[in-house]
């Protein structure tokens, strides 16, 4: 049996789960989400506890049953407390700031790059130490936002600089050392 997938979630007091087959709606205070998962896995519903079972030990059914469950916990999740991404800027004269709901950043073009939120997205700026927050109640969304956002001007690999996620590594390389080389005997 799948380690996740037998796990049981706990849905929270405010959350409401509307079972359907195989179609489950999700409300609770911070949005709603809906999603129809495939069919040889059951998802039930006893006093506020969500369990997914699989009908056979198929290979595509075990791998579909933990799938299920983390992507059931990551719904039940985003509509009561919701999901965060953290983005840093790093480099001279690289700033984010916010234009309304727009995320306007400087960071090296000619023209500032500004981004509107999808529907269900919010931006906040912490220009102090140049962070951007991405929120939401859909992961794979706010997944695909950083993501986007990133690409504007991933980082560099010899100064650094460019926007990264919180807390990620950057392989650095060495610049030009100087010594050695062609030149004088």
């Amino acid at each position: 049996m799948s380690r996740v997938g037998r796990l049981p979630i706990t849905v929270p007091a405010g959350v409401n789960v509307e079972l359907d087959g195989l179609h489950v709606r999700v409300k609770g205070p911070k949005g709603t989400m809906e999603r129809t998962f495939a069919s040889g896995v059951s998802i039930s519903l006893d006093n506020n506890i969500l369990a997914v079972t699989r009908e056979s030990d198929a290979p595509t059914l075990r791998a579909l049953h933990g799938t299920t469950r983390a992507l059931l916990n990551n719904m039940v999740t985003g509509v009561s407390t919701g999901f965060t991404k953290v983005l840093e800027i790093d480099g001279v004269g690289y700033r984010a700031n916010m234009d309304g709901k727009n995320l306007v950043l400087n960071v090296g073009y000619s023209h500032p790059v500004v981004l509107e939120p999808p529907a269900g997205i919010t931006y906040e700026v912490d220009e102090k130490v140049r962070q951007v927050k991405v929120m939401g109640c859909d992961i794979e969304q706010i997944g695909q936002v950083t993501s986007d956002i990133r690409k504007i001007r991933p980082p560099e690999p010899y100064k650094g600089k460019g926007i990264h996620y919180l807390g990620e590594k950057i392989r650095r390389k060495a610049g030009k050392s100087g010594k050695g080389g062609k030149g004088k005997k």
